[in-house]
């Protein structure tokens, strides 16, 4: 881990929304930087997600990973043929195809897609152990994905990073510019080193966004996070950024009255 790190994916190129000269521009950017693992935000219109999903999987080639997110936009259904119809481009998973507290909705659509080799992907929004506990037990998701905030901090994660052990299910935390990035850098190095000592299949989202408000921003080299070597949990704020945005009386809001 000390040389190599723990390997990331990129959620900052394909968001909704994004022109596709962008995305096109976001991508190659990304290439040049080493990234070889890419996430597409889905949900809003088919032809839309056809265009654009074909786009990047031209743009990343073959052999590089495409993720799906929906963002629970779907009823089961919708999931199962909607996703169906994104098949021809190889995503590794769809992450959040429908309701967050539907667990046995999760399971009809990871059997429903099982065939097509894509997985399903969820956990951001699981405020507990025992919800993981039930995913797992139904054979819901194929990837576990943790949020350092989401659940009880620290204790509630490793409890679910033993259960997926348990499971055989990969850990791939779900991330992102406000300081999850931070956070979860310390639960995946735990989750190798002490749990499940292998990368088969894991990774860790990261988002480019917000971390110049941290004391000890996270590292990124060659699309791997680098462990921190600060000691503390790299939550701690800076100072001048706690003042500017605090409510009621920082700077951004004082703008806004």
């Amino acid at each position: 881990m000390l040389k190599e790190g723990y390997p990331a994916y990129t959620t900052s190129c394909a968001w909704l929304g994004y022109s596709d000269q962008l995305l096109k521009q976001l991508c190659t950017d990304a290439l040049k930087d080493g990234w070889t693992k890419f996430k597409v935000k889905v949900g809003a219109d088919l032809k839309d997600d056809i265009r654009r999903c074909s786009l990047i999987r031209q743009m990343i080639g073959p052999h590089n990973t495409l993720m799906i997110d929906a963002n629970q936009r779907w009823d089961v259904g919708e999931a199962i043929t909607w996703v169906t119809r994104l098949a021809e481009y190889k995503p590794l998973w769809i992450e959040e195809p429908t309701s967050p507290d539907d667990i046995l909705g999760h399971a009809a659509i990871s059997k429903a897609l099982a065939p097509l080799g894509i997985g399903v992907a969820t956990g951001e929004q699981c405020h507990n152990r025992v919800m993981f506990k039930q995913f797992l037990q139904a054979s819901a998701l194929q990837f576990v994905q943790i949020d350092s905030c989401r659940l009880g901090s620290v204790n509630e994660n490793l409890a679910v990073l033993l259960m997926a052990h348990k499971f055989k299910v990969p850990v791939c935390p779900h991330a992102g510019g406000v300081g999850l990035c931070e956070l979860v850098q310390h639960l995946i190095l735990f989750d190798y080193i002490s749990v499940s000592a292998s990368l088969d299949n894991r990774m860790c989202e990261f988002v480019d966004h917000l971390h110049q408000h941290f004391r000890s921003p996270v590292v990124i080299q060659n699309a791997h996070y680098m462990p921190p070597k600060d000691p503390g949990y790299s939550c701690e704020m800076l100072e001048s950024s706690v003042q500017t945005h605090q409510y009621p009386q920082g700077q951004v809001w004082k703008k806004l009255q």
